[in-house]
Order: C-alpha cells, then structure tokens, then sequence
C-alpha cells in the first residue's frame, strides 16, 4: 500500500484532516471550521484545525446537534472508506436521544404574518419557557430603579 492511503500505526496528523478522513465530517472544510468554531476539543482542551493528533488522544466532537467522544487507534491522512474508517478509533459517544425527546421547532404557514402575543406564549408554553412577568415594564426600567419605589 502506498504511504498516505492506508492507517499509520505511528506519526501525527492535522486534527481536522483526521476527523475528516474518518469520516466524522462530510468535508475537511466542515472539520475546520468545527475546529475554529471551539466544538473540537484533544485531549480536554480545544484544538486548532492544524494541531497534531496522535495514536491515543480522546477527541471530542460537537457537529450535528450530537456529541462525539472517540479515541484515535490509528491515524490516517486520506479519507479512507466507512470499513476502515471504523477501524481508526474507538467510539465513547453517549447514545443519540431518541426522535421524540429531540427539539422540535413549532412551523408557522408560511405568509401567516408575525405571531400575536396570544400565539407567542403558546409557543413558549410548547418550548417549556415561562414568559417573564414583567407587568409591562422593560427590563432596561427596572434596572435603573430602586426596590422602594
């Protein structure tokens, strides 16, 4: 096999470019900018998109509404196949929630305006947020008065 191609037992490797190569992102572009973004973390501390990733480093992944925690066992520097991709690290991942604990977003038809008062605390009822009770008053004037008043 040719250098490159197939997993490495030793060395290191761009982070970013392993979390693509073992297909935990769909592009290298995705990778880094999760990287940049400070949803990467080697070892419990974030990572740069150019910092190296060695054989036994615990990377953690936020992408996709989901945490990844996987450890690297081999190091790859080409984006290499889903059956050998599993082979490149060992996956500590919590199970994903279930469908119907997952956030759902309340859809509105479209062209029905903006939401009236009435509709904006049922949908915050819905999402399980209480409305403030501020009885008409902006928070910016409660913060400039006294309780006595």
């Amino acid at each position: 096999m040719v250098s490159g191609d197939a997993p490495q037992a030793e060395g290191s490797v761009r982070v970013d470019v392993w979390i693509w190569s073992v297909r935990l992102t769909k592009t290298r572009a995705q990778a880094a900018a999760a990287c940049r973004a400070g949803h990467v973390k080697v070892g419990g501390d974030r990572a740069k998109p150019a910092q190296a990733v060695r054989v036994g480093d615990e990377v953690r992944l936020r992408h996709a509404g989901r945490d990844r925690v996987v450890v690297v066992s081999k190091i790859v520097k080409k984006r290499v196949g889903p059956p050998v991709a599993v082979e490149c690290f060992v996956d500590n991942s919590p199970p994903p929630p279930p469908r119907e604990i997952a956030i759902q977003v309340p859809v509105r038809d479209r062209g029905a305006g903006r939401p009236t008062k009435r509709d904006r605390r049922e949908m915050e009822r819905l999402q399980g947020r209480s409305p403030e009770k501020l009885q008409g008053r902006s928070p910016e004037k409660l913060q400039g008065r006294s309780p006595e008043n």
